[in-house]
Parts: C-alpha cells; sequence; structure tokens
C-alpha cells in the first residue's frame, strides 16, 4: 500500500511537471500576433506577409510533429522537450534583434520545428505514468496547460502593449519564464516510471515493444487506421478556427492605432481563458454528458463555435460584458473539443504508438492552421475588415463538425 501512495504521488508530481513546463511552451510561439502590428509598421510588410511567416512556424511545427512524435516513442522524452525548449528560446531572441523580412521567416520556421518537439513528448510522458483508465482525466489536465498557455501569453503580452514597449519586448522578456520551466522540469521530470524503480501493470514491456517495431511499420499502422485518418483530418480544421482566433483576433482589436485600443485589447485575454476551461471540461463533457462518444462531443462543441462566431460577426460593437460572454465562449467552444481528440490517439492506436500517433494528427493540425494563415492575412488585406475573421471561422467550424461525424463512437469504444 505504501508503494502505491508513493506512486500515485510520482504520477501526479510528473503530470503537473509536465503541465507546468509546457504551461509556458506559448510564451516563445504565440507571442508573434501581438507582435505583428509593430512588425509590419516598422518593417513596412503587408499582413499577406505576416501571414506567410505565420505559416512558415506552423509548417515547421508540423513537419517537426511527423518526426518527433515517433522519436518520443523511441528515446527519452524529457530530452526532447528540453532540447526543444532551449532551442526555442534562443530562436526568439534571434527574431528580437532581427531587421529584415527574410530572417524572421526563417527563425520563425525554425522555432516552430523545436517548439513541436514538446507536445508530442509530453503526451508520451504521461502516457507512461498513466495507465488507460485514467489517460483521459490526465489528457485533459495537460490540455488544459496548453489552453492556459494562451491566457499567460495574452496576459504578458497585454501588459507591454499597455506600456507601449517595442514588439521587438515580445520575443525577450515572455521567454524567461519558459526558461524557468525548463529548469525545474530538468530537475524533476523522469520519462518513465522505471527509471524510478516503479513497474506499471499496464504495458510494462511497452518500451521494448515500440523499440522493435520500425520507423517504416509506425507510421504505416498509422496512416492505414480509417478512423483515425478522419479525425485527424477534422482536428486539421479546429484547429485552422484555433489559430484564426489565437493570431489575428488581437489585430482585430487592435485597430488602426498599436497604443489606443486599451478597452477593446484586455477582451481578447477571454478567448485563451475559455480555451484553458473548455480543454478540461470537454474531457467530462464526453465521458458524462456523451458517454464517451467522442465524436459527438466534438461535433457539438463546433456546432456552439460555429455560432458563438457568427454572432460576433453580425453584432458590429456590442457592450463590453456581451463581447467578454462571446469571447470566452467562443475560446471555449473551438479548444475544448481538442481534449477530446488527443485521447483517439491510444484509444484508436493502442499505447506503443502514442506519440507517433499524436504527432501525426498534430502535423495535420498544424498544416491546415498553417495553409489558414496567409488565407486569412489575404482576406483582411483584401477587404479591409478584421471582422471578417469570425464569418471565416464559423465555415471552418461547420466543416470540423462535419467531417467528425463519420468516426463512428461505436468504433472508438471497442478500443477503450
Amino acid at each position: 500500500m505504501d508503494i502505491q501512495k508513493k506512486f500515485r504521488k510520482e504520477q501526479w508530481k510528473m503530470l503537473f511537471i509536465t503541465m507546468f513546463c509546457y504551461l509556458f511552451f506559448y510564451t516563445g510561439r504565440h507571442n508573434f500576433g501581438w507582435a505583428a502590428k509593430g512588425m509590419a509598421a516598422e518593417l513596412n510588410i503587408s499582413f499577406q506577409q505576416i501571414g506567410w511567416i505565420s505559416f512558415s512556424m506552423l509548417m515547421g511545427y508540423a513537419l517537426g510533429q511527423l518526426i518527433n512524435g515517433n522519436l518520443a516513442d523511441r528515446f527519452s522524452p524529457k530530452i526532447m522537450i528540453l532540447t526543444g525548449g532551449f532551442l526555442s528560446i534562443i530562436c526568439n531572441l534571434s527574431i528580437s534583434y532581427a531587421t529584415t523580412y527574410t530572417a524572421i521567416l526563417i527563425l520563425w520556421t525554425l522555432n516552430g520545428y523545436f517548439q513541436s518537439m514538446a507536445w508530442g513528448s509530453g503526451s508520451k510522458l504521461i502516457s507512461n505514468w498513466w495507465e488507460s483508465h485514467e489517460r483521459g482525466k490526465a489528457f485533459g489536465f495537460y490540455t488544459m496547460a496548453a489552453g492556459s498557455s494562451s491566457v499567460l501569453t495574452f496576459f504578458m503580452a497585454l501588459l507591454l502593449v499597455q506600456q507601449e514597449q517595442s514588439w521587438r519586448t515580445l520575443f525577450r522578456y515572455p521567454i524567461l519564464f519558459l526558461l524557468f520551466a525548463l529548469l525545474l522540469f530538468l530537475i524533476i521530470a523522469r520519462s518513465h516510471p522505471a527509471i524510478k524503480g516503479y513497474t506499471t501493470e499496464a504495458n510494462p514491456s511497452s518500451g521494448n515493444i515500440a523499440q522493435k517495431a520500425d520507423w517504416k511499420s509506425s507510421y504505416k499502422t498509422v496512416f492505414q487506421n480509417r478512423n483515425f485518418m478522419i479525425a485527424s483530418v477534422a482536428i486539421g480544421f479546429q484547429s485552422m478556427a484555433r489559430y484564426g482566433l489565437i493570431f489575428w483576433v488581437p489585430i482585430h482589436f487592435l485597430g488602426n492605432n498599436y497604443k489606443e485600443s486599451a478597452d477593446n485589447l484586455w477582451l481578447t485575454l477571454f478567448i485563451p481563458v475559455g480555451m484553458a476551461i473548455g480543454a478540461v471540461s470537454f474531457g467530462y463533457i464526453s465521458d458524462v454528458l456523451f458517454n464517451k462518444n467522442r465524436s459527438k462531443s466534438i461535433r457539438i462543441g463546433m456546432l456552439c463555435s460555429c455560432a458563438v462566431a457568427l454572432l460576433i460577426y453580425v453584432i458590429p460593437a456590442p457592450h463590453h460584458a456581451l463581447a467578454a460572454v462571446l469571447m470566452f465562449a467562443a475560446g471555449f467552444f473551438v479548444y475544448g473539443p481538442q481534449a477530446n481528440f488527443w485521447t483517439l490517439s491510444p484509444d484508436l492506436l493502442g499505447s506503443q504508438l502514442v506519440g507517433t500517433g499524436i504527432g501525426i494528427m498534430n502535423m495535420f493540425a498544424y498544416v491546415f492552421a498553417a495553409v489558414g494563415e496567409p488565407l486569412f492575412g489575404k482576406i483582411i488585406d483584401y477587404t479591409g475588415d478584421t471582422s471578417n475573421i469570425f464569418l471565416i471561422v464559423a465555415v471552418i467550424c461547420t466543416v470540423c463538425a462535419c467531417i467528425i461525424s463519420f468516426v463512428k463512437p461505436q468504433q472508438i469504444n471497442n478500443h477503450e
């Protein structure tokens, strides 16, 4: 019993330190949307070019997910996270001193790749420590950390904008928190219970199984799973909608003047707050309200996102209280369903391919998000109206809801 209590304590410790570390990862990625307005003005580049910079980061992230998810199944998730985090810090600092469009484009692409080394690796670490019957809860908390990271990054960016700091400071100050988190993770985290002398009932030799499977067979198994591929396409549209909000909504609320939008600026904070609460909530929503029917939970969430986005688009200048509610609801419903997507990897593929599956699913998510970035930028440049962001998000959410409907609940539950 004493050993069980100690192991339980270690489980939560590993979950929380991984959450804490990832909590600060977005300070090196979601800071770009806040810097875009000042960057465009200083470097005299269009919003379409800004969109291509964001596209390059997302493509770097997507490529990294394809590669690093599989690496996390084979090597130490802890080392993967630390390496990606420290290299991301270097890229951010370099961008803060860059003076050309090309330099920023290249550095932000590399930053995307380095940032991709964390999510799948963290998922693998958590999967190693938590058995199947509790993984839904663990992944819900982990996804909440990602949503909370957006809140933290938005808050830091808002403070810097309010203090009339240069856009360059957005690539310097926030990442100091990531540095601190990485150092704590280095000291506390362990990739597997076996490192601390524990054995788990489920898949005690999973590491050996993963090593026996070659790269080709691992990828082949994932890509041949029809239901997982449908879900991966669906998360692509969900991610496109998510980044439409995260990246372009700050630009929408900054207005024509970069320094004088104080009242509207703070409204944007409700989006990541909604995302964070939605992430942990949808884990329980799918289990309790929809009896573990992940596809139905995701579909309802995305349809609600569509309705909220249309309301924001139709109401031209709502009262601040109403706007805050709508921003929160948009974040809650557009990001919350993502917690249900991640559980599909162990559900449909098994625990040995968690890293590879999540890596491939996340690759789809970021390829689609990357394609959406220059599209959003082009539409804003062409129409001159940033409110069109919400109309596009509504359409994207509807497409996601339709696609996820093809993943049948009984096909998911058979793997639980």
